[in-house]
């Protein structure tokens, strides 16, 4: 672990004031000592005149302290040059304190330690060398000047209050930080400002092409004016409340790990790091257990909900140490979405990077819901709509399947360039970040079958490949002319068989993942936390809340079982109909293809078997043998 640094955002002296007797040299050492500056009791700056005054009882006069005064203001000064400082004084009128503040009035901060007239009595009388009697008290309280600008904080606290006070309060420290200021990043920032949260931002340096990056961004909006902004690490690191809690919002991969290298030297004990980025789960468990030793927690977060929802409020999926999250929670949960009931759409996942994989799935959830959106405009369009009529279909689909995709795929068709929709100008290569990729490659460890986001994430890897398509349309004559014998309302069905379908696959995904490395994840809680904020949100979300309270597996729920056998003619035809006419919809096929297989008693898996058998021995078990013994066939 780094060691820690000197509280060094703004070099400063602290001057700790109050009468005699008031706990000034206690608390003065204690805070010079939590911050690792340098501490002076002003006491021990009197000339010997002003001691032997002292020491007869009689009480100094303004005279008397001028030079004292003048000679704490040039320790004060000299200190600046180079670090900051605590001094103990105790500067009860304000011409003293005009005196102590000459020439470095921006640097000079005032803690008021106050208490009662018989509260500090006591308190006197319980010393022994002080070089005060009890007697010169009343004079203190006489002469005292309440300072207008200062920390006022009650000596009945305990120290360790009265330390962390003075740390939060006067020191101006942050309560949360920003690491990384690209779209999303900026968005919670402007969501946790918009919430009450005084937070820290940072965003690197780089000449030429990020240049003050972090004080632009605060200069354009009026709910960062007391953000800190930043683009030196030791001072971003340094201006946060300890322990430190500082989300990272960087592109996954190595860029992650060498933000944490960079910053490991500043943190200390019990910091916390927050990936709210799309990191690989297995990357996060090992960045969990790399930092753990070293006395730093990382937790794993997903956000989800792009820039609108990062800004208004998102969905958040953290993980990882469960006493971590404590620390972090009132600050996710107030600025997260917010469900039907009001309650915060985050919640603890689980441990390590359970977070980051209910993320990756409902990423993978996400491809297929905008693949099956994507089929059904084909076939509406093959039906002869026009993308104003699209989108009026999809328009009074809402009060059925409602979902933010829709939403959104509604207005997609909707916008016009000019005279012509603009859908239409949009080249048909769809992008991906890897997400798709790492879903289907995890589900394929895990054994578990997720056609449907298997089959949305090719189909983004068959459209990249532009340049082939148009020379192979060459070659192959498609039908695309014949009448479709569907209507909307058949399309409407199918699609939501489809998202049924989709859904399914999402959380067995989840639950098989649960089991398997022991988080015990709670499918119902899962599917609350993504009913708002998150890019798949929809009424059929909703539902599952309450159908994952009696099971984890949705096709065994007496309604959705009603509704998929509803649904399932529709979608037959509809994928009959789009395969007879050559119009694409790999998605929509294989839902039924998997509710087929999924719902077949006997499967034709008993072929593979054999032919695994006869080719490599690999034997196989028999229906009429409950042993699980193994037989092996000589085929020939």
């Amino acid at each position: 672990m780094g060691t820690q640094k000197k509280y060094s955002i703004k070099t400063q002296v602290i001057y700790i004031m109050g009468v005699s007797g008031c706990g000034k040299s206690t608390i003065g050492k204690l805070l010079a000592k939590e911050l690792k500056i340098p501490f002076f009791d002003g006491d021990d700056y009197h000339p010997e005149s002003n001691i032997k005054k002292m020491s007869k009882g009689h009480a100094l006069n303004d005279d008397d302290r001028q030079g004292w005064l003048e000679t704490l203001n040039n320790l004060a000064k000299k200190q600046l040059s180079t670090n900051s400082c605590v001094i103990v004084c105790s500067a009860l009128k304000q011409k003293y304190r005009d005196i102590l503040n000459k020439g470095i009035v921006k640097q000079a901060k005032w803690v008021h330690l106050e208490g009662s007239f018989n509260q500090i009595y006591k308190r006197i009388n319980s010393r022994s060398n002080h070089f005060m009697p009890s007697e010169l008290l009343n004079s203190q309280f006489d002469i005292l000047e309440n300072p207008k600008q200062a920390i006022k904080i009650d000596i009945s606290l305990t120290p360790e209050k009265i330390i962390n006070t003075i740390k939060d309060r006067l020191m101006n420290t942050s309560e949360f930080g920003l690491f990384g200021l690209g779209v999303m990043g900026k968005s919670l920032c402007r969501n946790l400002a918009n919430n009450g949260f005084k937070i820290s931002m940072f965003n690197r340096h780089v000449d030429g092409v990020e240049e003050d990056v972090a004080k632009k961004f605060k200069s354009q909006f009026s709910e960062l004016s007391q953000a800190e902004a930043f683009d030196d690490i030791s001072a971003f690191v340094n201006s946060l409340q300890q322990p430190r809690r500082i989300m990272l919002m960087v592109n996954a991969g190595k860029t992650i790990d060498f933000v944490i290298e960079d910053l490991l030297p500043h943190l200390s004990e019990n910091d916390i790091l927050i990936d709210g980025g799309n990191s690989n789960y297995k990357k996060t468990k090992q960045r969990f257990e790399y930092l753990k030793p070293k006395g730093i927690h990382f937790i794993g977060t997903g956000v989800s909900g792009g820039e609108e929802g990062a800004l208004k409020g998102p969905s958040i999926m953290p993980s990882g140490d469960l006493e971590a999250y404590n620390n972090i929670k009132v600050f996710l949960e107030k600025i997260a979405a917010k469900d039907k009931n009001g309650l915060p759409c985050c919640t603890y996942v689980g441990p390590e990077g359970s977070g980051q994989f209910i993320k990756m799935v409902h990423n993978g959830v996400e491809y297929v819901e905008m693949q099956l959106l994507a089929e059904v405009a084909t076939i509406l369009e093959s039906l002869g709509q026009n993308p104003d009529e699209i989108a009026d279909t999809l328009e009074t689909w809402k009060d059925e399947a409602s979902s933010y995709l829709l939403e959104i795929t509604t207005n997609i068709f909707r916008k016009k360039e000019g005279n012509d929709w603009l859908v239409k100008k949009i080249l048909d290569k769809a992008g991906n970040k890897g997400t798709g990729n790492w879903t289907t490659i995890a589900s394929a460890e895990l054994g578990v079958p997720s056609t449907l986001i298997a089959s949305a994430l090719f189909s983004r890897y068959t459209s990249f490949y532009k340049e082939e398509r148009v020379l192979l349309n060459k070659n192959f004559e498609n039908v695309n002319n014949s009448e479709l014998n569907i209507s909307t309302q058949e399309v409407l069905e199918a699609y939501q068989f489809a998202r049924i379908i989709n859904h399914y696959q999402g959380f067995k995904l989840i639950s098989e993942a649960s089991h398997k490395s022991n988080w015990n994840l709670n499918l119902s809680e899962i599917a609350r936390i993504w009913t708002n904020g998150c890019i798949i949100r929809s009424s059929l979300m909703e539902d599952l809340v309450e159908v994952f309270k009696e099971t984890t597996n949705i096709l065994t729920n007496s309604e959705l079982i009603q509704l998929v056998k509803k649904y399932k003619p529709s979608a037959k035809k509809v994928v009959s109909e789009s395969i007879l006419n050559d119009i694409t919809t790999p998605a929509l096929s294989e839902s039924l293809q998997f509710l087929n297989g999924i719902t077949t008693e006997y499967a034709s898996a008993n072929v593979i078997q054999a032919q695994r058998d006869y080719f490599g021995a690999h034997t196989y078990k028999r229906l009429d043998d409950d042993s699980e013994k193994s037989y092996h066939t000589n085929w020939n």
